[in-house]
């Protein structure tokens, strides 16, 4: 018996063999319009993040929606916890201002409520933020880049 020029027979194959990966297609573009959030008092949560940002809040039942109010900007769905708040955050929020408008956010945002939870100033040249808790205690962090610094 031959075999043909252009391939093995089946029973030549090894069976635990793949076959080759379909190619991956090439990036889609894509942006990130609305971050999720789940809040024991889903009211209190949108209006605090109403006012920090500036942005509208739209009831869609229990679900509440912080519409940005900038265009292009980022939206937050607010909804009810769906069960045990977990014990840290897996995810933060970064809002980032001009440079030397830090501390003038960071003080706004602590006068409706959040808690200011620490400063990284010095640790890394060119950027310094401020990490928050909101009413709710999910952290966040409102940073500053110096214009000079990539």
């Amino acid at each position: 018996m031959t075999h043909q020029a252009d391939g093995p027979r089946d029973r030549d194959r090894d069976p635990r063999a793949q076959e080759a990966p379909a190619a991956i297609p090439a990036a889609i573009p894509a942006a990130i319009t609305a971050v999720n959030l789940e809040a024991d008092d889903p009211r209190s949560l949108a209006a605090f993040w109403s006012a920090a940002l500036g942005g509208t809040v739209i009831s869609a039942g229990e679900q509440l929606y912080v519409r940005p109010a900038q265009p292009g900007g980022v939206g937050m769905f607010i909804q009810p916890l769906a069960g045990p708040r977990p014990s840290r955050n897996l995810t933060h929020v970064d809002l980032t201002v001009a440079w030397e408008d830090r501390a003038a956010l960071v003080e706004r945002l602590v006068g409706l409520g959040a808690t200011h939870r620490w400063d990284v100033l010095f640790e890394h040249p060119g950027v310094r933020w401020t990490t928050l808790a909101d009413p709710e205690g999910n952290l966040f962090c409102v940073a500053e880049h110096r214009p000079d610094h990539d």
